[in-house]
């Protein structure tokens, strides 16, 4: 592996930008009424746009849209914490979550097409913000359910005290994590499915190693009804050596949107735990992110597709929004443009490289604040102080933004700005969560003090053979 010298001051940062902008000089302090803002416009996201009758997050703002059930899970691990910040009461967070909380309960689960919000405990992945049911012919995801059983399971540990309200929303908890049939999923692989739909059954790609889905693997294993055997992480991890590999100067399991390398460790604290493959390594997946972080920065500066504004500064390639779905010439070259779609600087588990349309997406640095801060923190502050005024906005930062794409001819989301690029008009639920509980790790480990101590979370690590740190302290 080549080596980094990690070791870069925390005193004063400075960011030293190549797309003309000039150097940014930043202090500590300075940053850190930056990072507040930005938690603060982000965590107004999740208050403001939840419907407050159901707890039901959208999907996307301003856009129509219906209810993203991961996009609750991390609304739900964001009221306690933006409740210590006094952005709200604690009494209003107590009462978001169980109204949230009571109502997911409260929905129909069965395997008809319509009229349920799930079944076998599992949650469609889109319900109607108002109804709660299901959106169209959307699958009963497993990942996403993981996530929302996320926020589910921290509302329940964090919510401790020895009250009506506190005592009901642990109880909610456990009957919603309870309920699911997490073998369900299973199928004949021995690997849990990506999905279900009623009207065609198990979808037929599942979920192996490496990428968002150790949370769902862990959880499943840690659960005390429909569990999964620890065979089961044997099964997940042995598509591993396809993953394993030197990219941009980085080895590590590479997976190539970033978001791969956050959502898990948005809920589990990865750091000086190992399971049987990090062990042979050396390194925990703690680490494993931190390298995918510095390989995307090194992308950026290299840039090999020679696309405008990337730098050491102006770098993040994940699942997120994008302009159109065209291909268009670009300095030349024919160039193909998309809209949604999971964009990423790495190695793919089917095989596919990177796939790159010029899209920057703000949440794939900042969530890796954790992780990686003295790079993560000059990447914010670049984007904050030299983009700001085209990608931030009432909720923080808007999805994604696109310097290269100057076209004069009519996008499918946000808008062009002369001059500029492409900047979106929607905030994503799964975007601005890991942001706002990036943060919150970064800052005092807040969802990670309390979810070391979840006891489904550390039966499912050790029958994984996670072994060290935490999990061996009493």
């Amino acid at each position: 592996m080549r080596r980094r010298d990690f070791l870069i001051s925390s005193a004063v940062f400075l960011s030293a930008c190549t797309t003309g902008a000039g150097d940014i000089a930043l202090s500590d302090n300075e940053f850190d009424k930056i990072l507040d803002d930005i938690e603060r416009r982000t965590f107004n996201f999740f208050w403001e746009t939840t419907n407050p009758e159901t707890g039901l997050t959208p999907d996307r703002y301003p856009s129509p849209s219906a209810s993203s059930i991961a996009g609750v899970g991390f609304a739900l691990a964001s009221y306690p914490y933006a409740a210590t910040r006094g952005y709200i009461s604690q009494d209003q967070a107590k009462e978001r979550t169980l109204t949230t909380l009571r109502f997911l309960w409260g929905l129909k689960q069965g395997a008809e097409p319509r009229g349920n919000a799930g079944y076998k405990g599992y949650f469609y992945h889109f319900l109607d913000t108002k109804t709660g049911e299901r959106l169209a012919k959307c699958e009963l995801s497993s990942i996403d359910t993981a996530l929302l059983m996320g926020g589910v399971l921290f509302a329940g540990d964090y919510w401790s005290g020895d009250n009506d309200i506190e005592a009901e929303i642990r109880k909610l908890s456990r009957d919603l994590f309870n309920r699911v049939e997490w073998s369900f999923m299973l199928n004949e692989s021995g690997r849990l499915s990506m999905g279900w739909h009623p009207e065609d059954g198990l979808i037929v790609s599942d979920w192996h190693g490496y990428n968002e889905a150790m949370l769902l693997y862990i959880m499943a294993m840690g659960a005390e009804n429909h569990f999964l055997s620890s065979e089961a992480w044997a099964k997940w991890a042995e598509t591993y050596p396809n993953s394993w590999g030197d990219y941009a100067g980085y080895e590590h399991l590479i997976f190539a949107p970033h978001f791969g390398h956050q959502y898990s460790h948005i809920f589990i604290d990865f750091k000086n735990i190992q399971d049987e493959y990090n062990r042979a390594k050396g390194m925990d997946y703690f680490e494993n992110t931190r390298r995918a972080t510095y390989a995307q920065r090194e992308y950026g500066i290299k840039n090999p597709l020679s696309w405008k504004g990337y730098s050491a500064q102006n770098w993040g390639i994940t699942a997120c929004d994008g302009p159109i779905d065209k291909e268009l010439d670009y300095m030349g070259q024919k160039r193909r443009f998309i809209t949604y779609a999971g964009r990423g600087a790495g190695l793919y588990n089917d095989g596919r490289n990177t796939f790159d349309d010029g899209t920057i997406a703000p949440t794939a640095a900042i969530a890796s604040l954790p992780f990686a801060p003295e790079i993560v923190k000059e990447a914010t502050a670049y984007m904050y102080k030299t983009h700001g005024k085209y990608i931030y906005s009432q909720y923080g930062f808007l999805d994604s933004f696109n310097q290269s794409f100057q076209y004069d001819i009519p996008v499918q989301h946000g808008k062009v700005i002369k001059g500029f690029g492409w900047v979106d008009g929607d905030y994503l639920a799964i975007d601005q969560g890991p942001i706002l509980l990036g943060i919150a790790n970064y800052k005092n480990q807040f969802i990670w003090n309390i979810m070391r101590d979840n006891a489904i979370l550390r039966r499912g690590l050790v029958k994984a053979g996670f072994k060290g740190g935490y999990l061996d302290a009493k």
